[in-house]
């Protein structure tokens, strides 16, 4: 079955996707504000009807053999068009797809045809199903079904979006035909209505015989266009008030995807187009959609008068406004229509327990405007908020929403959708989203978030062996783990979301994988300084007597370093172009401390230290006559490693996994010392 949903993902996600969702695909992921809906507009549809005479039709194009070798899934891709006007209101796009099935597994594909759709934005006419056959036009439109239904893929996440689903079955589909349709869709935004923002890849990962991309705007309105890594240049005429961009790509060579990608690194060569060169212009229609001056219910509004009494400091008042939002205001959101992309207001909020990111940003800047702390909401991107730093300026950049509180010349980023988050203001951790378009009048500009540099480890495991004194017994472990900042916050998480016994279960088999037999002694203990933003864990374990002997295992024991080797990306180097993105700040500290030993151990002579311009892993031990205490340090130095540099980050990976655990026969004993 061809889903429109992975054509999307090839064809520069085409399809308008809500604001909550989370694109899958580095081809570009600029979809979620995309464009605001009236509900008078609701249309659960597919209407069938000609194209209109401003749309040109091409003849289908040839693959070029070359790339044979590289066709899946038993398509031939021949056309994928994209054609755009202008209309009053909105725009009007023209899609159309075709290609060939060149074998059993492509039939099975390629005879079924479904999109997604958003019936409070968008109108869907069917212009044409065609099946083409030794030359022969086969009309399958007339007798064509269309089974709409709405699939809520993200509703146990408390997302629902309203986005329907169109399926066809093509009749009588055979191996060798070619399968060719095209759709029209009228959109009518209410919110944004003169910004227009359209993307494009001339090349996918597999063969296309021809991309071809239209716009026909206003002469007077000329288009921002950006071209990232191709030189195709658009034909452009000018026809009265009209004028017509038009981009082709002919067979272009497979782009290999590669995974481990920053977000604004972008796999395929693409090309942008917008309205408008001004964040200014998204801002100002957003703007009357994010009005702070809206009353506040009385009992809420006591509740920030209360903070505003305890607490004298705008810095300690934030952190309280933030803690009642987040942890009062449960997350649910209903992304239908116009609640894909305006906020509730506080008062509707309040009154019904929940919101989404928009609605409870909204709450969240107007209680801290209150409370005297300047405030704004920001427009952002979960997943690839470090694109927008690049981008051309366009409403459907976003995906979500989060504040920017300023005290004197401190900035602050607070996600009001997060749960339990620690901290004070000193030590408030910001959300790694790369960058934000704070909602302000007059002055609106990308803004980036700064990371919150590590100065000393956010997880910090301490494993203290006590091997027995005396025949017979059984060995000891105790484990104390110290989360520090954002990894204080994931554990508070994990602790509420996840039952005590549930994790405790989960921790001792990994020590059961590293020492079989291990049994638990003690309840899994947690204590959480909540303001200090650390939370300490204990866990207590043995190991009989006869299990520390079994398979030699007290003369091959390990001590293992966790922290974190296996989470650094090991991507294919092949043929790779973009560099590999290694995330968010990470710095990890394990500890081994093993006593009442019978003879002293050391550790290697010559240093295993890692040290690269982008990560850095070393070990350090210490020994007594009786004790012997190794720790491993890992900590991330960039968040990315050039294509040039990944020869040599995957051998330093590597290394690093080869002296992350060490080996000793802890059972030797010696007369004398050392």
């Amino acid at each position: 079955m061809v889903s429109e949903r992975i054509l999307q993902d090839v064809r520069t996600m085409r399809a308008v996707l809500p604001v909550t969702s989370s694109a899958t695909t580095r081809l570009f992921v600029l979809i979620a504000f995309t464009l605001f809906c009236a509900p008078a507009m609701a249309d659960a549809e597919i209407h069938k009807g000609s194209p209109g005479s401003w749309i040109d039709r091409v003849e289908l194009p040839k693959a070029d053999p070359r790339f044979d070798s590289r066709i899946k899934n038993g398509i031939s891709n021949l056309v994928s068009e994209y054609q755009i006007r202008q209309r009053p209101g909105g725009i009007e796009a023209f899609d159309r797809y075709a290609y060939r099935i060149v074998d059993r597994t492509g039939l099975e594909r390629g005879a079924a045809i479904n999109f997604e759709f958003d019936p409070a934005t968008s109108q869907v006419t069917m212009n044409w199903l065609n099946i083409i056959r030794d030359g022969v036009v086969i009309d399958r439109l007339p007798g064509a079904t269309f089974d709409v239904f709405r699939r809520e893929k993200d509703a146990e996440k408390g997302l629902f979006d309203g986005w329907l689903t169109a399926y066809v079955n093509v009749d009588d589909v055979r191996v060798g035909d070619i399968i060719d349709y095209g759709k029209t869709t009228v959109r009518t935004p209410i919110v944004g209505a003169d910004l227009f923002f359209h993307s494009v890849a001339v090349a996918w990962g597999e063969p296309i015989a021809l991309i071809r991309e239209k716009v026909v705007w206003p002469a007077n309105q000329p288009l921002n266009i950006r071209q990232v890594r191709t030189d195709i240049q658009p034909d452009v005429k000018t026809d009265g008030a009209s004028k017509t961009y038009s981009w082709q790509s002919i067979n272009p060579a497979p782009v290999k995807p590669e995974e481990n990608l920053p977000a604004d690194f972008l796999t395929y060569p693409t090309i942008q187009i917008s309205s408008t060169a001004k964040w200014q212009d998204v801002v100002d229609a957003m703007l009357p959609y994010y009005r702070l001056d809206q009353e506040l219910p009385a009992a809420f509004a006591s509740k920030l008068d209360d903070i505003a009494a305890r607490y004298a400091k705008p810095e300690d008042r934030m952190i309280e406004a933030m803690r009642l939002v987040q942890d009062t205001i449960r997350y649910v959101s209903l992304s239908m229509g116009r609640g894909s992309y305006i906020p509730r207001s506080p008062s509707t909020v309040i009154a019904s327990g929940f919101g989404d990111c928009k609605d409870k940003a909204l709450l969240l800047a107007s209680s801290l405007r209150r409370l005297g702390v300047d405030a704004e909401p920001a427009l952002t991107d979960l997943d690839d908020g470090l694109a927008l730093g690049d981008m051309l300026p366009t409403i459907r950049a976003f995906d979500h929403v989060i504040v920017k509180a300023s005290i004197k010349t401190q900035t602050y980023w607070i996600d009001a959708t997060n749960y339990l988050q620690g901290g004070r203001a000193e030590n408030l951790v910001p959300p790694d989203y790369g960058f934000a378009l704070p909602v302000v009048a007059g002055s609106a500009r990308m803004e980036r978030i700064e990371r919150k540099e590590l100065f000393q480890p956010t997880t910090f495991v301490s494993e203290a062996f006590d091997f027995p004194k005396n025949t017979g017994e059984a060995l000891k472990l105790t484990v104390s783990t110290t989360y520090r900042d954002a990894d204080a916050d994931s554990m508070r998480y994990r602790l509420v979301s996840q039952s005590a016994t549930k994790l405790a279960d989960d921790y001792l088999q990994y020590y059961n994988r590293q020492y079989p037999g291990m049994t638990s002694l003690a309840p899994l203990s947690a204590k959480d300084d909540r303001d200090g933003n650390v939370v300490t864990t204990v866990e207590s374990y043995e190991l009989p007597a006869e299990d520390l002997d079994a398979d030699d295992l007290v003369k091959n024991f390990p001590l293992k370093a966790d922290v974190g080797i296996n989470n650094l990306p090991e991507p294919d180097m092949v043929g790779r172009a973009g560099p590999i993105w290694l995330g968010s700040p990470m710095f990890k500290r394990h500890q081994c401390i093993v006593r009442n030993l019978k003879a002293e151990f050391v550790g290697p002579e010559k240093s295993d230290d890692v040290i690269t311009p982008y990560v850095a892993f070393k070990a350090r031990w210490s020994s007594t006559p009786s004790e012997f205490q190794v720790d491993w340090f890992l900590k991330t130095i960039n968040d990315r490693v050039p294509a040039k540099d990944i020869g040599s980050y995957l051998r330093s990976r590597r290394k690093m996994g080869d002296n992350a655990s060490w080996t000793y026969n802890f059972g030797y004993a010696e007369t004398e010392a050392n």
